[in-house]
This record gives structure tokens, C-alpha cells and sequence, in this order.
């Protein structure tokens, strides 16, 4: 029986040795690459996380991604290279593939595409979960989940640690993510505990950077949008809200480094810098269009007052912390966005 300690302080127990990998990972004479499933991989934080994988040439990265949210764009580069395969396949039906890791990153993850279809969305967090567990336990294959600050409802504990259990309203709007995303916890601790699947789970903060969905209704995005089209910025009441953001990069380093290290999870992983949306209307609007103007919109249902990730354990498990403050990765957004939205710098 091998125990270890959760990261909300309790021991789990497994009951079963994790099931082996392909004979081939102890062949003598065949050295065979990492062949990693990267699920939602055409999608924002996805596509990153491809390119960071494929930079490693004994790495084979699979995408299994239905472009709900995700786009084939966001993967060009990638298509018709010999160690890269994309599979047009909705998580919510089971998959047969041979892999040894597993990122499982499906699911509509802004509040405009999952409330769209709620439906679509805890399906594609419990069952979609559920199915690649079971690849997972198939084929013994380590699988980290990314998991959302939205676990954490509207806190009543700031900074959030990862041993807070959350305020979450089950029955509001956004349920179908938060809620969604607490079972999906709750099934890759159970798969780990009574099937012995090696499991990591990562609690995603606010991300931004290039290629996130232009009109997702997310907050950095829209107020790039917003700046680049000339139209006001619309901040939501009250306006005092907080949210830390982490750029995309400092998000795959900390999402690899998770799932090549040796602990469970949860563990946050954004960046401690937090700010009200007044003030990052106000740096978008410097930094991007000054003369747009800032308008106050009413507000959506269940929106937290609060977002900050207590990132001690990824400091001390994993060494990693953020590096590239908001002021830097606005421009680097904005530069991708100018191309996509057909919008010239002014001289």
C-alpha cells in the first residue's frame, strides 16, 4: 500500500501499484519517444502547450480536440510534421489511443461559450474526465488535469491555498464549470486512489496571451478588442473586482512541471499580481489606445469579487513561479490580436 500526502494535508491511501506502461518503455535495445495526448490542444493555453511539447524531439504530441472553442489556426505549424497527429474527437465519446501522458485540457473554459451550452460543458468535464481516466488506467498512463480557480467559487479566504474547499453556488449559471470542475477533482482522486492511475491536477488562474478567442467575453480580451477597434472599454460594475493574470508561458512551464513532477496536486498555478479591472482598463488604455473612453456596465450573476492564487506550493513542489509581468505580455497580446483583427499600429 503506498500512501502519500494530498495537498489539502490528508493522506491518501492507493490500494493498487499504477498499471504499467508499453513494454516498450523497458526495451534494451529500442529507446522509444514520450508519446503524449494533449486533449483540447487546438484551443488557447493547448496550442501553447503543443509547441512548448514539440520543441523536445523525443516527444510524439497527439490533439484530440472537436473545435468547439479551439481552431485548426492554432496549430499550423504543426500539421504534416511527422511526430505530430491531430484527431478531429470529442472527449465526451472514449478514445483508443497509446500514450504515456495525458493532458487533458477539453472544455470551454469562458463564461460566453459555457453558458452557451451548459449541458455541453459539465458533460465535457464529468464524462469527458471520466473517459480519459479510463485511457489513462488502460494504457498506464500519468494524466494531469487542469483544473480552474473557479473550484474556489467567490472566496471567502484571500489569497486562495489550495487546502480552501471553495464557495460555490451549485445551481447559478457558471455551476456548469465550477461544479463540473469539482468532479473532475473528484474522479481523477478517486481513479488514483483505487486504481493507482498517477495523477496530477493543476488549478488554472486567469491566463492571457496570443490566440485567445477575440469575443470569448474575457476580460483581457475583450478590453484588447475594445482599444484596438476604437470602442469603449467596458468595465463591470463595480469595478473593484480583482483578477491576477498569468501569461501563457508562465503557464505551460508551470502545467509541464506539474505533470514531470513527483506530487499529485492540486497546486495553483497564476500569478500572485492582482489587480482591480479599473486598473487594467486603465493599462490597456495606456498602453494600447489612450484615447478610448472607460464605460461602467452592469454586472453577470455569481461574478467573484476576488481572484489571487496563494502560489506557495508550486514555489516550494515545483520551483516555479511567474515571470513576465502584466505590462510586458499586454504588447505581446496586442500584437497578435492587431494581425487577426486586420488593425494597424498608428506611427
Amino acid at each position: 500500500m503506498a500512501s502519500k500526502n494530498s495537498s489539502n494535508g490528508d493522506l491518501q491511501t492507493t490500494t493498487k501499484p499504477p498499471p504499467l506502461p508499453s513494454p516498450l518503455r523497458f526495451s534494451k535495445f529500442f529507446q522509444s519517444n514520450m508519446r503524449i495526448l494533449v486533449t483540447g490542444g487546438a484551443g488557447f493555453i493547448g496550442s501553447h502547450l503543443v509547441d512548448r511539447l514539440m520543441e523536445n524531439e523525443k516527444n510524439e504530441v497527439i490533439v484530440a480536440d472537436n473545435y468547439f472553442t479551439g481552431t485548426k489556426d492554432n496549430l499550423k505549424k504543426w500539421i504534416g510534421h511527422p511526430r505530430f497527429e491531430l484527431i478531429r474527437h470529442d472527449v465526451t465519446e472514449p478514445l483508443l489511443v497509446e500514450v504515456d501522458q495525458i493532458y487533458h485540457l477539453a472544455c470551454p473554459a469562458s463564461p460566453i461559450f459555457y453558458k452557451y451550452n451548459p449541458v455541453k460543458t459539465i458533460k465535457t468535464n464529468v464524462i469527458g474526465t471520466l473517459n480519459m481516466l479510463g485511457l489513462a488506467k488502460r494504457v498506464g498512463a500519468r494524466i494531469l488535469l487542469t483544473s480552474t480557480s473557479e473550484v474556489y467559487g467567490d472566496p471567502l479566504v484571500h489569497p486562495q491555498p489550495e487546502s480552501y474547499w471553495g464557495n460555490v453556488n451549485p445551481i447559478g449559471v457558471r455551476s456548469c464549470y465550477d461544479e463540473g470542475k469539482r468532479v473532475a477533482e473528484t474522479l481523477m482522486f478517486d481513479y488514483h486512489r483505487q486504481h493507482g492511475i498517477e495523477i496530477r491536477i493543476a488549478r488554472i488562474f486567469n491566463t492571457y496571451g496570443p490566440r485567445m478567442n477575440i469575443d470569448d467575453g474575457r476580460v483581457v480580451s475583450n478590453f484588447i478588442a475594445q482599444a484596438l477597434r476604437g470602442e469603449p472599454l467596458t468595465v463591470q460594475l463595480p469595478g473593484t473586482q480583482t483578477r491576477s493574470f498569468c501569461y501563457v508561458s508562465d503557464m505551460v512551464d508551470g502545467l509541464i512541471r506539474l505533470m514531470e513532477g513527483e506530487n499529485t496536486g492540486p497546486i495553483n498555478i497564476g500569478n500572485p499580481g492582482e489587480f482591480t479591472m479599473l486598473e487594467l482598463a486603465e493599462t490597456v488604455k495606456e498602453l494600447i489606445n489612450p484615447e478610448v473612453e472607460i464605460k461602467k456596465v452592469e454586472n453577470t450573476p455569481d461574478d467573484p469579487r476576488q481572484r489571487k492564487p496563494d502560489i506557495t506550493k508550486a514555489k516550494e513542489l515545483l520551483g516555479w513561479e511567474p515571470k513576465v509581468k502584466l505590462r510586458d505580455g499586454l504588447p505581446l497580446m496586442e500584437e497578435d490580436f492587431r494581425q487577426r483583427l486586420g488593425v494597424a499600429k498608428k506611427n
